[in-house]
C-alpha cells in the first residue's frame, strides 16, 4: 500500500505539472489572440506607439551597438585562430559577416533588448496592476489591451529590425578593425570578400528573425506584467518569468526560423 500511494503521489504530481503547463500555454495563446485582434481595430494611439518606439528602439540602441561591436571583434579573433590552423585566414571577413547577420545579430540583439526591454514592461504593467491602474483605465472606458500592450508590441516589432541591421553594420565593422589592426589583413580585401559572400537572403532572414524576436519579446513582457500577482513579489515575479521565457522562446524559434530559411 505505501509503494502504491508512493506511485499514485507521483503521478498526481506529474498530471498537475501537465495540466498547469496546459492552462498556461492557453493563457498565452489567447493573450496573443486578443492582442492581434486589437492591433487591427481602432481605437489607435499614435502617440503612445512613437512613445513607446522611443523608449524600446532609440534607448535599446547604445547597449545593442556595444554588445555587437565586442561580438563581431571577438568572432573575428576565433576565426582567425581556428582558421589558421588551416591554412584559411582568407575566410575571416565572410564568417563574420554571415555569423552577425545570420545568427549572432539577432540572438544577441533580442537577448539583449529582452533583459532591458521585457523586464522593463513586465514591472510597469505589473506596478499598474498592482495600484489598480489598469482597473482604472477599464473604468474610463479605455481598453488596457489597446493603449497599454498593443503601442509596446508594435514597437517592439517594428523597431528590433532596425536595432539587429545597425547591429549587424556595427559587428562587421568589429571584425573589420580587429581583422585590419590586429590580425594584419588586408583592408580592401577583407571588405571586398565582405561584399561577395554576404547575399541578400543572408541579411533578409536575420531582419524576420529580428522582428519575431521583438514580437516576443513584448508580447512576454506584457502577459506576465499584466497578468501579474499582487504586491512587489508579484511584481518581481512577473519580471523573472518575462525575462526567462523571451529569451528561452527566443532561442527555439530562432532554431524553428533557421530550418524554415536554411534547411535543405
Amino acid at each position: 500500500m505505501p509503494i502504491i500511494a508512493f506511485i499514485d503521489d507521483i503521478l498526481a504530481s506529474i498530471g498537475r505539472s501537465v495540466l498547469g503547463l496546459c492552462s498556461s500555454v492557453g493563457r498565452l495563446v489567447l493573450f496573443i489572440s486578443a492582442t492581434l485582434s486589437h492591433i487591427i481595430r481602432p481605437p489607435f494611439y499614435p502617440l503612445e506607439i512613437g512613445a513607446q518606439i522611443m523608449r524600446i528602439g532609440y534607448f535599446s540602441l547604445p547597449v545593442v551597438g556595444l554588445t555587437a561591436l565586442f561580438t563581431g571583434a571577438a568572432l573575428a579573433l576565433q576565426i582567425y585562430e581556428g582558421g589558421s590552423r588551416f591554412n584559411a585566414v582568407s575566410v575571416v571577413p565572410s564568417i563574420v559577416a554571415i555569423g552577425m547577420v545570420r545568427e549572432l545579430g539577432p540572438v544577441l540583439g533580442g537577448l539583449m533588448v529582452a533583459a532591458r526591454v521585457s523586464s522593463s514592461i513586465a514591472a510597469e504593467l505589473g506596478t499598474m496592476r498592482v495600484t489598480e491602474q489598469i482597473d482604472a483605465l477599464t473604468t474610463l472606458s479605455t481598453n488596457p489591451m489597446k493603449y497599454l500592450v498593443v503601442p509596446r508590441v508594435l514597437a517592439a516589432t517594428l523597431t528590433l529590425p532596425i536595432l539587429v541591421f545597425i547591429g549587424d553594420i556595427i559587428g562587421i565593422m568589429g571584425g573589420f578593425l580587429v581583422g585590419t589592426n590586429r590580425l594584419g589583413l588586408n583592408a580592401a580585401a577583407y571588405l571586398q570578400n565582405t561584399y561577395q559572400f554576404l547575399e541578400f537572403g543572408d541579411v533578409f532572414s536575420g531582419l524576420v528573425k529580428a522582428a519575431v524576436f521583438g514580437f516576443i519579446v513584448s508580447i512576454m513582457g506584457c502577459y506576465h506584467g499584466y497578468n501579474s500577482g499582487r504586491g512587489a513579489q508579484g511584481v518581481g515575479q512577473a519580471t523573472t518569468n518575462a525575462v526567462v521565457s523571451a529569451a528561452i522562446l527566443i532561442f527555439a524559434s530562432n532554431y524553428l526560423l533557421t530550418e524554415v530559411f536554411f534547411a535543405s
